[in-house]
């Protein structure tokens, strides 16, 4: 992609048309491993920050949120209880593009865990069942051992086959409620072309969020 391609003149009102936009073309020309890698930074309950690459499982423009899943025991999950403020990048290199995304973020209804849990492969499903992730372990033979005993319990012993199984209570979705989005694309002699969108998000006593409409703006590389 050239250098040139630049963000739209005027800006669109609706950020994450666009970026979802960047999301699908990235999927589809698959220039990198997993397009769909983000970084999550979070802040835990004392203040410190900390940054990991997890897989986001969609951009949704309408309401305007960010899918992803975790383990709610590790690290990303207690620091998300503490403090539900997050923030994401996407960095396309391929495609000289970027994004940044910033808000607040909430776990998705037990039904909607167990749905999406049920659409992962059989082995996933092992994996979410056998690592308490983040937790400290003797060796990686304690780990193929905890991986083991879940495989014989959900019948993959020789002469049986794989079973269903639930989701395990530890595991499920969270949406992160988009406040703030960049997007960013580079330019030839560092020239880049850089917009910012901003909105006021109100979490309701029942959960729900309510978002005021979008602000926008360029930004000097």
């Amino acid at each position: 992609m050239p250098l040139n391609d630049t963000l739209p003149d005027p800006l669109p009102a609706e950020p994450l048309i666009l970026a979802a936009d960047w999301l699908a073309r990235a999927l589809q020309s698959k220039d990198q491993p997993n397009p769909n890698a983000m970084v999550l930074a979070t802040v835990d309950a004392d203040g410190a920050p900390s940054a990991r690459v997890v897989l986001c499982k969609g951009i949704e423009p309408q309401p305007g949120l960010v899918r992803f899943v975790s383990n709610y025991h590790s690290r990303k999950g207690q620091a998300l209880s503490a403090n539900s403020r997050a923030a994401l990048v996407f960095h396309w290199d391929h495609s000289h593009r970027q994004l940044r995304i910033e808000g607040l973020v909430q776990r998705v209804s037990p039904a909607d865990s167990d749905s999406y849990f049920a659409s992962r492969p059989w082995a996933s499903q092992l994996g979410a069942h056998a690592s308490d992730q983040s937790q400290p372990i003797a060796s990686r033979t304690a780990l193929v051992a905890k991986l083991d005993a879940v495989t014989t319990r959900f019948g993959a012993a020789p002469g049986s086959g794989p079973q269903a199984m639930t989701r395990p209570p530890h595991w499920g979705g969270y949406v992160l409620w988009v406040s703030a989005v960049e997007l960013w694309t580079e330019g030839d002699a560092r020239i880049h072309d850089r917009a910012r969108w901003t909105r006021e998000l109100q979490q309701l006593p029942d959960g729900a969020v309510q978002c005021s409409p979008w602000r926008t703006t360029r930004l000097q590389p």
